[in-house]
C-alpha cells in the first residue's frame, strides 16, 4: 500500500482541509483514494486527525495564552 514513484502525487497538504471536510467535491475523491494506496500519507491523515480532535477540547482562553 505505499505509493511509489510515478504513482499519484503525495496529499499531504491537502490532509487538513481533508480532515475538516473543506476539500472542493473534486478532490474529495481523489485523496480518498490516494490515502488507501499509501502509506506515509495515511499515516500522516491520522496524525491531523488526531491534531483536530485534541483543538477541539481547547477552549478559546487556551488558545490565547
Amino acid at each position: 500500500m505505499t505509493a511509489e514513484r510515478g504513482d499519484d502525487p503525495h496529499v499531504r497538504e491537502l490532509l487538513g482541509a481533508y480532515v475538516l471536510d473543506a476539500l472542493a467535491a473534486d478532490e474529495i475523491g481523489p485523496v480518498a483514494g490516494h490515502l488507501q494506496r499509501c502509506d506515509a500519507c495515511a499515516a500522516a491523515y491520522v496524525e491531523v486527525a488526531d491534531t483536530v480532535s485534541l483543538l477541539a477540547l481547547l477552549s478559546e482562553d487556551d488558545l490565547l495564552e
